[in-house]
């Protein structure tokens, strides 16, 4: 097997893209369009955030704040891997524990070399929604 081809399904099962359970997902909007419910406000308390499946096949990491509402790629910019909800103030990835800002997706410590890559969204009502 090449070694690009051994890296891609290492990257497709940290992300468990190559998992066997349901449609797999890919961080980021996937097929999903403009206007599609992401998340009802109420499963996003205050303070915290989830990982939220798409129409379609894609995953986003919904963050709320007392500010509003944002959106991130949930996709490490340093490896790929899939990031937790925030905790205790921060974002983190399992796999090398870069840190990032649940307000703005800034890395805050590394090693990922950028920030999460905002997602638009508005909140609809009691929904948020691409925007």
């Amino acid at each position: 097997m090449e070694r690009r081809t051994l890296l891609l399904c290492g990257l497709l099962a940290l992300t468990g893209c190559g998992s066997g359970a349901g449609a797999a997902r890919r961080p980021g909007v996937g097929s999903a369009r403009t206007g599609d419910r992401v998340a009802g406000l109420a499963d996003v308390p205050v303070g915290s955030g989830a990982l939220v499946d798409l129409p379609g096949d894609g995953l986003l990491l919904v963050v709320r704040s007392a500010d509003g509402v944002r959106a991130f790629n949930p996709a490490c910019p340093h490896r790929g891997t899939v990031v937790n909800p925030p905790a205790a103030g921060v974002i983190t990835c399992p796999t090398h524990k870069s840190t990032f800002d649940p307000d703005s997706g800034a890395v805050l410590t590394g090693p990922s070399p950028k920030g999460l890559v905002e997602v638009p969204v508005r909140v609809s009502g009691e929904d948020v929604v691409l925007a």
